[in-house]
């Protein structure tokens, strides 16, 4: 393996990954109840179920993948502001698909595959990463 490999916060990584997959069924799950059960409007859906999630998932990666005692407001507003982009992408993803006739669900789930790359990087180089004294 090459040096940065040795600096990955392996543990860590598969625990967001973990998160990240079980947050995903979540995700589809709140935006099928939104849209299907409650007739919410697909952008409003979408984005009542994304912060919905973004809650919760702040929550579990704080304590479960990075450790800290207790939740922050500093690392929640920079949860929010990093998850930004990637929610960002998601929602376009996920309500422009559909117009092509993609399944609103499956537009959801290519929309996670395209946020993924822009949260991993701003959770692990900005939110969470080892700060030198």
């Amino acid at each position: 393996m090459t040096n940065w490999m040795y600096n990955v916060p392996w543990r860590s990584v598969i625990r967001w990954w973990v998160a990240g997959t079980i947050f995903t069924a979540v995700g589809l799950g709140l935006l099928y109840v939104f849209t299907d059960v409650l007739h919410v409007a697909l952008m409003l859906g979408t984005l009542l179920s994304a912060e919905l999630t973004l809650l919760v998932r702040f929550l579990v990666n704080d304590r479960w993948v990075f450790s800290h005692p207790r939740p922050s407001w500093k690392r929640l507003w920079q949860f929010h502001v990093a998850s930004a982009a990637g929610t960002a992408i998601w929602w376009s993803v996920s309500n422009v698909l559909p117009t092509y006739g993609i399944n609103y669900l499956i537009a959801a789930i290519a929309g996670t595959a395209c946020a993924v790359l822009c949260g991993i990087s701003t959770n692990f180089l900005w939110i969470w990463r080892k700060r030198t004294e």
